[in-house]
Protein backbone atom coordinates (compact mmCIF):
# COMPACT_ATOMS: atom_id res chain seq x y z
CA UNK A 1 0.00 0.00 0.00
CA UNK A 2 1.60 3.37 -1.18
CA UNK A 3 2.07 5.93 1.59
CA UNK A 4 -0.36 9.06 1.65
CA UNK A 5 -0.11 12.22 2.62
CA UNK A 6 -2.78 14.39 4.52
CA UNK A 7 -3.57 17.95 5.43
CA UNK A 8 -5.23 18.86 9.25
CA UNK A 9 -7.60 21.82 8.96
CA UNK A 10 -4.85 23.56 10.79
CA UNK A 11 -2.48 23.32 7.98
CA UNK A 12 -0.06 21.05 9.87
CA UNK A 13 1.48 17.92 7.21
CA UNK A 14 0.70 14.36 8.71
CA UNK A 15 2.44 11.19 7.30
CA UNK A 16 0.70 8.08 6.69
CA UNK A 17 1.33 4.95 5.54
CA UNK A 18 4.61 2.59 5.80
CA UNK A 19 7.44 5.51 5.24
CA UNK A 20 6.99 9.35 5.32
CA UNK A 21 8.26 10.73 2.41
CA UNK A 22 10.41 13.93 1.94
CA UNK A 23 7.43 17.30 2.54
CA UNK A 24 7.67 19.99 0.02
CA UNK A 25 10.18 23.22 0.76
CA UNK A 26 7.51 25.84 1.57
CA UNK A 27 5.66 23.28 3.94
CA UNK A 28 8.55 22.36 5.70
CA UNK A 29 10.13 26.07 6.18
CA UNK A 30 6.42 27.10 7.62
CA UNK A 31 6.98 23.50 10.08
CA UNK A 32 10.44 25.32 11.02
CA UNK A 33 9.14 28.73 11.54
CA UNK A 34 6.12 27.66 13.96
CA UNK A 35 8.62 25.15 16.13
CA UNK A 36 11.50 27.55 15.69
CA UNK A 37 12.28 27.50 19.85
CA UNK A 38 12.68 31.04 21.20
CA UNK A 39 15.88 32.27 23.78
CA UNK A 40 13.63 31.70 26.80
CA UNK A 41 12.40 28.16 25.55
CA UNK A 42 16.34 27.21 24.92
CA UNK A 43 16.83 26.92 28.83
CA UNK A 44 14.69 24.33 30.75
CA UNK A 45 11.94 26.34 32.46
CA UNK A 46 10.52 25.68 36.04
CA UNK A 47 7.12 23.65 36.08
CA UNK A 48 3.68 25.91 35.33
CA UNK A 49 0.62 25.05 36.53
CA UNK A 50 -2.06 23.65 33.80
CA UNK A 51 -3.60 28.06 33.68
CA UNK A 52 -0.71 29.25 33.04
CA UNK A 53 0.58 27.19 30.25
CA UNK A 54 0.88 29.10 26.97
CA UNK A 55 -1.30 28.83 23.87
CA UNK A 56 -0.60 27.05 21.15
CA UNK A 57 1.10 30.08 18.50
CA UNK A 58 -1.29 30.84 15.47
CA UNK A 59 0.53 30.14 11.71
CA UNK A 60 -0.76 31.48 8.93
CA UNK A 61 0.17 32.69 5.55
CA UNK A 62 0.08 36.64 4.74
CA UNK A 63 0.63 39.41 2.23
CA UNK A 64 1.86 42.91 2.86
CA UNK A 65 0.31 46.22 1.94
CA UNK A 66 0.46 49.57 3.03
CA UNK A 67 -1.36 51.12 5.75
CA UNK A 68 -4.79 52.45 4.09
CA UNK A 69 -4.11 49.79 2.07
CA UNK A 70 -3.50 50.35 -1.74
CA UNK A 71 -5.37 53.69 -3.12
CA UNK A 72 -5.37 53.67 -7.11
CA UNK A 73 -5.93 57.10 -8.30
CA UNK A 74 -7.82 57.79 -11.27
CA UNK A 75 -9.44 60.36 -13.78
CA UNK A 76 -12.14 60.91 -15.40
CA UNK A 77 -13.32 59.00 -18.52
CA UNK A 78 -13.38 59.82 -21.68
CA UNK A 79 -10.09 62.17 -21.03
CA UNK A 80 -6.50 61.41 -22.00
CA UNK A 81 -3.47 62.19 -20.32
CA UNK A 82 -1.37 65.30 -20.85
CA UNK A 83 1.53 65.21 -18.64
CA UNK A 84 2.70 62.86 -16.38
CA UNK A 85 4.14 64.67 -13.36
CA UNK A 86 5.52 61.35 -11.02
CA UNK A 87 7.00 58.28 -11.04
CA UNK A 88 7.26 54.89 -9.52
CA UNK A 89 9.03 54.81 -6.30
CA UNK A 90 8.51 58.42 -6.17
CA UNK A 91 7.25 59.72 -2.81
CA UNK A 92 3.89 62.60 -2.93
CA UNK A 93 2.35 64.64 -0.59
CA UNK A 94 -1.36 64.78 0.16
CA UNK A 95 -3.08 67.00 -2.70
CA UNK A 96 0.38 66.82 -4.79
CA UNK A 97 -0.15 67.02 -8.22
CA UNK A 98 -0.09 63.47 -10.18
CA UNK A 99 -0.77 63.90 -13.73
CA UNK A 100 -2.28 66.93 -16.49
CA UNK A 101 -5.36 66.15 -18.43
CA UNK A 102 -5.06 66.65 -22.11
CA UNK A 103 -7.48 69.30 -21.51
CA UNK A 104 -5.65 71.16 -19.20
CA UNK A 105 -4.74 74.08 -21.55
CA UNK A 106 -8.18 74.30 -22.31
CA UNK A 107 -9.67 74.94 -19.24
CA UNK A 108 -6.87 77.29 -18.17
CA UNK A 109 -7.34 79.59 -21.01
CA UNK A 110 -11.27 79.58 -20.28
CA UNK A 111 -10.45 80.34 -16.32
CA UNK A 112 -8.16 83.36 -18.21
CA UNK A 113 -10.70 84.52 -20.39
CA UNK A 114 -13.60 84.24 -16.87
CA UNK A 115 -10.98 86.03 -14.92
CA UNK A 116 -10.88 89.22 -17.38
CA UNK A 117 -14.52 89.11 -17.33
CA UNK A 118 -14.20 89.81 -13.59
CA UNK A 119 -12.05 92.34 -13.88
CA UNK A 120 -14.02 93.98 -16.55
CA UNK A 121 -17.44 93.95 -14.48
CA UNK A 122 -15.26 94.66 -11.02
CA UNK A 123 -14.20 97.81 -13.24
CA UNK A 124 -17.78 98.75 -13.87
CA UNK A 125 -19.16 97.89 -10.76
CA UNK A 126 -16.74 100.75 -9.20
CA UNK A 127 -17.78 103.07 -11.78
CA UNK A 128 -21.53 103.04 -11.57
CA UNK A 129 -20.50 102.79 -7.28
CA UNK A 130 -19.16 106.41 -7.73
CA UNK A 131 -21.94 107.72 -9.89
CA UNK A 132 -24.30 106.26 -7.56
CA UNK A 133 -22.21 107.77 -3.92
CA UNK A 134 -22.30 111.40 -6.07
CA UNK A 135 -26.16 110.71 -6.50
CA UNK A 136 -26.33 109.95 -2.72
CA UNK A 137 -24.37 112.84 -1.84
CA UNK A 138 -26.03 114.99 -3.88
CA UNK A 139 -29.91 114.03 -2.86
CA UNK A 140 -28.32 114.40 0.81
CA UNK A 141 -27.16 118.21 -0.09
CA UNK A 142 -30.61 119.08 -1.17
CA UNK A 143 -31.59 117.62 2.25
CA UNK A 144 -29.32 120.17 3.81
CA UNK A 145 -30.70 122.70 2.05
CA UNK A 146 -34.24 121.82 2.78
CA UNK A 147 -33.39 121.46 6.30
CA UNK A 148 -30.88 124.75 7.23
CA UNK A 149 -33.97 127.61 6.04
CA UNK A 150 -36.53 125.88 7.57
CA UNK A 151 -34.14 125.86 11.01
CA UNK A 152 -33.82 129.42 10.46
CA UNK A 153 -37.31 130.20 9.86
CA UNK A 154 -38.99 128.19 12.91
CA UNK A 155 -36.16 129.48 14.99
CA UNK A 156 -37.24 133.43 14.00
CA UNK A 157 -40.88 132.07 14.60
CA UNK A 158 -40.37 130.96 18.01
CA UNK A 159 -39.20 134.24 19.02
CA UNK A 160 -41.52 135.63 17.73
CA UNK A 161 -44.23 133.66 19.70
CA UNK A 162 -41.84 134.69 22.98
CA UNK A 163 -42.15 138.25 22.05
CA UNK A 164 -45.71 137.88 21.98
CA UNK A 165 -46.34 135.75 25.10
CA UNK A 166 -44.42 138.53 26.96
CA UNK A 167 -46.55 141.71 25.05
CA UNK A 168 -49.73 139.58 26.17
CA UNK A 169 -48.50 139.21 29.62
CA UNK A 170 -48.06 142.90 30.02
CA UNK A 171 -51.04 143.53 28.25
CA UNK A 172 -52.90 141.34 30.46
CA UNK A 173 -50.99 143.23 33.60
CA UNK A 174 -52.60 146.73 32.48
CA UNK A 175 -55.87 145.06 31.71
CA UNK A 176 -56.12 143.65 35.58
CA UNK A 177 -55.08 147.29 36.64
CA UNK A 178 -56.98 149.53 35.03
CA UNK A 179 -60.15 147.63 35.73
CA UNK A 180 -59.08 147.78 39.08
CA UNK A 181 -58.76 151.76 38.61
CA UNK A 182 -62.38 152.16 36.86
CA UNK A 183 -64.28 150.51 40.00
CA UNK A 184 -62.89 153.50 42.09
CA UNK A 185 -63.54 155.97 39.39
CA UNK A 186 -60.09 156.88 39.01
CA UNK A 187 -60.17 156.01 34.57
CA UNK A 188 -62.89 156.05 32.19
CA UNK A 189 -64.46 153.59 30.37
CA UNK A 190 -62.83 154.27 27.66
CA UNK A 191 -59.50 153.74 28.56
CA UNK A 192 -60.37 150.75 29.95
CA UNK A 193 -61.78 149.90 26.97
CA UNK A 194 -58.81 150.77 25.04
CA UNK A 195 -56.80 148.24 27.41
CA UNK A 196 -58.99 145.52 26.63
CA UNK A 197 -58.69 145.56 23.12
CA UNK A 198 -55.02 145.61 23.54
CA UNK A 199 -54.86 142.63 25.31
CA UNK A 200 -57.24 141.12 22.78
CA UNK A 201 -55.22 142.01 20.17
CA UNK A 202 -51.70 140.64 21.31
CA UNK A 203 -53.77 137.35 22.54
CA UNK A 204 -54.67 137.36 18.54
CA UNK A 205 -51.33 137.89 17.34
CA UNK A 206 -50.26 135.47 19.65
CA UNK A 207 -52.49 132.46 18.02
CA UNK A 208 -51.74 133.39 14.66
CA UNK A 209 -48.01 132.98 15.42
CA UNK A 210 -48.28 129.37 17.30
CA UNK A 211 -50.36 128.74 14.20
CA UNK A 212 -47.51 130.01 11.31
CA UNK A 213 -45.27 127.99 13.62
CA UNK A 214 -46.91 124.68 13.20
CA UNK A 215 -47.08 125.28 9.41
CA UNK A 216 -43.53 125.99 9.34
CA UNK A 217 -42.49 122.54 11.05
CA UNK A 218 -45.35 120.72 9.24
CA UNK A 219 -43.37 122.50 5.88
CA UNK A 220 -40.15 121.31 7.39
CA UNK A 221 -41.10 118.01 7.87
CA UNK A 222 -42.40 117.35 4.58
CA UNK A 223 -39.10 119.05 3.04
CA UNK A 224 -37.31 116.32 5.23
CA UNK A 225 -38.96 112.96 4.52
CA UNK A 226 -38.60 113.91 0.88
CA UNK A 227 -35.06 114.62 0.71
CA UNK A 228 -34.53 111.18 2.95
CA UNK A 229 -36.66 109.20 0.45
CA UNK A 230 -34.33 110.81 -2.35
CA UNK A 231 -31.62 109.31 -0.48
CA UNK A 232 -32.54 106.35 0.19
CA UNK A 233 -34.06 106.16 -3.65
CA UNK A 234 -30.11 106.52 -4.62
CA UNK A 235 -29.29 104.05 -2.52
CA UNK A 236 -31.37 101.54 -3.53
CA UNK A 237 -30.83 102.04 -6.72
CA UNK A 238 -26.97 101.59 -5.89
CA UNK A 239 -27.56 98.55 -4.23
CA UNK A 240 -29.54 96.70 -7.41
CA UNK A 241 -27.40 98.53 -10.42
CA UNK A 242 -26.81 96.27 -13.34
CA UNK A 243 -22.91 96.12 -12.86
CA UNK A 244 -23.85 94.28 -9.30
CA UNK A 245 -25.65 91.59 -11.43
CA UNK A 246 -22.58 91.57 -13.72
CA UNK A 247 -20.11 91.19 -11.21
CA UNK A 248 -22.53 88.35 -9.42
CA UNK A 249 -22.01 86.66 -12.84
CA UNK A 250 -18.51 86.99 -13.60
CA UNK A 251 -17.72 85.68 -10.14
CA UNK A 252 -20.18 82.66 -10.53
CA UNK A 253 -18.29 81.98 -14.12
CA UNK A 254 -14.80 82.33 -12.79
CA UNK A 255 -15.94 79.32 -9.91
CA UNK A 256 -16.66 77.20 -12.66
CA UNK A 257 -13.96 77.59 -15.00
CA UNK A 258 -11.41 77.25 -11.76
CA UNK A 259 -13.65 73.75 -10.79
CA UNK A 260 -13.55 72.42 -14.45
CA UNK A 261 -9.82 73.02 -14.52
CA UNK A 262 -9.21 71.67 -11.12
CA UNK A 263 -11.18 68.02 -12.59
CA UNK A 264 -8.51 68.08 -15.37
CA UNK A 265 -5.54 67.81 -12.43
CA UNK A 266 -5.06 64.81 -10.91
CA UNK A 267 -3.94 65.12 -7.05
CA UNK A 268 -2.57 62.57 -4.44
CA UNK A 269 -5.77 62.16 -2.18
CA UNK A 270 -3.09 61.04 0.64
CA UNK A 271 0.72 61.39 1.42
CA UNK A 272 2.70 58.05 0.36
CA UNK A 273 4.88 56.18 -2.50
CA UNK A 274 3.87 55.83 -6.05
CA UNK A 275 3.66 51.74 -6.32
CA UNK A 276 2.72 51.63 -10.07
CA UNK A 277 2.06 53.85 -13.13
CA UNK A 278 -0.94 52.78 -15.06
CA UNK A 279 -1.41 55.27 -17.77
CA UNK A 280 1.27 56.47 -19.72
CA UNK A 281 1.38 60.33 -21.14
CA UNK A 282 -0.89 60.18 -24.55
CA UNK A 283 -3.02 57.41 -22.75
CA UNK A 284 -6.80 57.42 -23.16
CA UNK A 285 -9.23 56.52 -19.99
CA UNK A 286 -11.59 54.55 -20.81
CA UNK A 287 -14.60 53.49 -18.54
CA UNK A 288 -13.78 51.08 -16.02
CA UNK A 289 -14.84 47.49 -16.89
CA UNK A 290 -18.42 46.31 -16.81
CA UNK A 291 -19.87 49.56 -18.11
CA UNK A 292 -19.64 52.18 -15.08
CA UNK A 293 -19.43 55.93 -15.38
CA UNK A 294 -15.95 56.00 -13.73
CA UNK A 295 -12.61 56.47 -15.27
CA UNK A 296 -9.61 53.91 -15.31
CA UNK A 297 -6.69 54.43 -12.46
CA UNK A 298 -3.38 56.33 -13.51
CA UNK A 299 -1.15 55.75 -10.36
CA UNK A 300 -1.39 53.22 -7.61
CA UNK A 301 -0.48 55.05 -4.06
CA UNK A 302 0.34 53.54 -0.84
CA UNK A 303 1.76 54.81 2.69
CA UNK A 304 4.72 52.81 2.84
CA UNK A 305 6.20 54.56 5.68
CA UNK A 306 3.81 51.77 7.97
CA UNK A 307 3.17 48.57 6.58
CA UNK A 308 1.05 45.90 7.59
CA UNK A 309 0.53 42.27 7.53
CA UNK A 310 -2.94 40.98 6.36
CA UNK A 311 -2.78 37.42 8.11
CA UNK A 312 -5.51 34.98 6.96
CA UNK A 313 -5.84 32.86 9.98
CA UNK A 314 -8.07 29.84 9.74
CA UNK A 315 -11.85 30.11 11.42
CA UNK A 316 -10.93 27.48 14.00
CA UNK A 317 -7.90 29.13 14.81
CA UNK A 318 -9.18 33.02 14.78
CA UNK A 319 -10.97 32.91 18.42
CA UNK A 320 -7.86 33.07 20.13
CA UNK A 321 -6.63 35.65 17.90
CA UNK A 322 -7.11 39.42 19.83
CA UNK A 323 -6.12 42.66 19.30
CA UNK A 324 -2.89 43.54 21.06
CA UNK A 325 -0.94 39.67 20.52
CA UNK A 326 2.47 39.75 19.85
CA UNK A 327 3.16 38.62 15.91
CA UNK A 328 6.68 37.89 14.00
CA UNK A 329 6.61 37.80 10.09
CA UNK A 330 9.52 35.70 7.87
CA UNK A 331 9.77 35.29 4.13
CA UNK A 332 13.03 34.80 1.98
CA UNK A 333 12.59 37.60 0.47
CA UNK A 334 14.00 39.56 3.75
CA UNK A 335 16.83 38.42 6.55
CA UNK A 336 15.33 37.55 9.95
CA UNK A 337 11.95 38.17 11.23
CA UNK A 338 9.96 41.48 11.61
CA UNK A 339 7.59 41.94 14.98
CA UNK A 340 4.18 43.48 14.47
CA UNK A 341 1.21 44.27 16.91
CA UNK A 342 -2.29 42.65 16.67
CA UNK A 343 -4.38 45.75 15.59
CA UNK A 344 -6.97 44.23 13.92
CA UNK A 345 -9.33 40.96 13.85
CA UNK A 346 -11.42 40.65 10.88
CA UNK A 347 -15.16 39.94 11.24
CA UNK A 348 -15.97 38.53 8.36
CA UNK A 349 -15.44 34.88 7.34
CA UNK A 350 -14.31 33.95 3.87
CA UNK A 351 -11.62 32.00 1.14
CA UNK A 352 -8.09 32.77 1.16
CA UNK A 353 -6.78 34.90 -1.25
CA UNK A 354 -3.20 34.57 -0.46
CA UNK A 355 -2.66 31.06 -1.71
CA UNK A 356 0.25 28.75 -0.90
CA UNK A 357 2.68 27.37 -3.86
CA UNK A 358 2.32 24.15 -2.37
CA UNK A 359 0.30 21.97 -5.24
CA UNK A 360 -1.32 19.64 -2.03
CA UNK A 361 -2.61 22.59 -0.59
CA UNK A 362 -6.42 23.31 -0.07
CA UNK A 363 -6.94 26.30 -1.91
CA UNK A 364 -10.20 26.74 -0.86
CA UNK A 365 -10.01 27.31 2.99
CA UNK A 366 -11.97 29.30 4.96
CA UNK A 367 -10.33 32.08 6.74
CA UNK A 368 -10.82 35.61 8.56
CA UNK A 369 -8.22 38.48 8.06
CA UNK A 370 -5.98 39.84 10.79
CA UNK A 371 -4.18 43.11 10.47
CA UNK A 372 -1.14 43.26 12.27
CA UNK A 373 1.11 46.45 12.39
CA UNK A 374 4.74 45.82 11.79
CA UNK A 375 7.00 47.85 14.08
CA UNK A 376 9.69 48.17 11.85
CA UNK A 377 8.59 48.83 7.95
CA UNK A 378 11.58 49.82 6.38
CA UNK A 379 12.96 46.11 4.87
CA UNK A 380 9.25 45.35 3.29
CA UNK A 381 8.68 49.00 2.38
CA UNK A 382 8.92 47.99 -1.19
CA UNK A 383 7.53 44.40 -0.95
CA UNK A 384 3.95 45.21 -1.16
CA UNK A 385 1.71 42.24 -1.99
CA UNK A 386 4.30 39.46 -0.42
CA UNK A 387 3.23 36.57 0.76
CA UNK A 388 4.67 35.73 4.52
CA UNK A 389 4.67 33.64 7.04
CA UNK A 390 3.18 34.78 10.00
CA UNK A 391 2.75 33.21 13.61
CA UNK A 392 0.86 35.24 16.21
CA UNK A 393 1.55 34.32 20.03
CA UNK A 394 -1.72 34.71 21.75
CA UNK A 395 -1.64 35.72 25.52
CA UNK A 396 -1.37 33.31 28.70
Amino acid sequence: MGDKVLLTPTGKWMVGGGVAVALGLTALGLLQFANRPSAKQAQPAPAASPAAALVGKISALGRIEPAGEIVQVGGPSGERIGRMLVKEGQSVAEGQPIAYLESYNERLADRGVAQSQLKDALAQFSSTQQYGNAQIAEAQTRRSQADAPKQKELAAQNATIARLKDELAIAQTDLNRFQSLKTSGAVSQRELDDKRLAYQSKNGQLREAIAQRAKIQQEWNTSLRNADAQVQSARAEQGRSQAQIQVDTARSNLALAQARLERTIIRAPQSGQILKVLKKQGEALEPSVGGSSGGQGIVELGNTSQMYVVAEVYETDVSRARVGQRAVIASSAFPGEIAGIVEQVGLKIGKNDVTNTDPAANTDTRVVEVKIRLLNSRPVANLTNLQVQVLITPKS
